[in-house]
């Protein structure tokens, strides 16, 4: 006898759900969106800074004079982005007088306190005698912000910043743009120490700046930091 349960199996099927495709399509459209996403705004590699203006930290002084003088024989033509720097510190009536025939686009203001080791505030300017002349109240108003983190370093700051604001003989240093032959004649100036000059395709604001400080006769190498912190400068 065949049991009531006997007969032909019944196959169950799955009902469609309806989920499966939606899912699908989903994802496809979101690799999609990355993959659009990706051509249209690429990752953009980090500027890498190769070029540099300035004397590296324990070249000898004289060598990078004349490593300085040596980039001013270049092939003649074009204008070049170059580092001044100066013998002593001077005011910024003196960058005016120094500096008539090029164009001064940034001032490198330390206030000079002997066995005091002072912040570099550079300063970026227009173009004309009126941006130089005001550089020193925003050095002024940029060195009050380099606190640092001991007593010492705010006292630094604060001391700078007094200087500035008087227009002290602190620049250290300028960056000009002229052609060859303006930027040799800067180097006749009893005031100029150095003049260094990049290659002609060298763009402004990729490059580096390690000024020459006045400081520094024999060796480029950070000096003592052990001095009084008093009111220093020529107003």
């Amino acid at each position: 006898m065949l049991s009531r349960f006997s007969g032909p199996a019944e196959v169950i099927r799955g009902r469609p759900t309806g989920v499966a495709v939606p899912v699908g399509v989903t994802i496809a459209v979101v690799l999609l969106l990355v993959i659009v996403l990706g051509i249209t705004n690429p990752v953009r590699a980090p500027l890498v800074t190769s070029d540099a203006l300035g004397p590296d930290n324990g070249e000898v002084v004289s060598d990078y004079v004349a490593r300085a003088a040596g980039t001013l024989k270049q092939p003649p033509g074009n204008e070049h982005w170059a580092l001044v720097s100066f013998a002593r510190p001077v005011s910024s009536g003196t960058v005016l007088e120094v500096a008539a025939t090029v164009r001064v686009s940034q001032l490198l203001f330390r206030l000079p306190l002997d066995r005091v080791q002072t912040p570099l505030v550079p300063v970026s300017v227009a173009s004309g005698a009126a941006a130089i002349e005001r550089a020193h109240v925003l050095a002024s108003a940029r060195v009050q912000r380099m606190t640092g983190e001991t007593v010492r370093q705010g006292n630094i700051a604060a001391v700078s910043s007094q200087q500035f604001a008087r227009d002290c003989a602190c620049v250290i240093g300028i960056v000009v743009r002229g052609d060859l032959d303006r930027l040799g004649a800067l180097r006749s100036t009893s005031a100029v120490r150095a003049v260094e000059a990049l290659h002609a395709d060298a763009v402004f604001g990729r490059f580096a700046v390690r000024p020459l400080l006045p400081e520094q006769a024999e060796t480029v190498s950070p000096g003592p930091d052990d001095g009084a912190v008093v009111s220093g400068g020529s107003p």
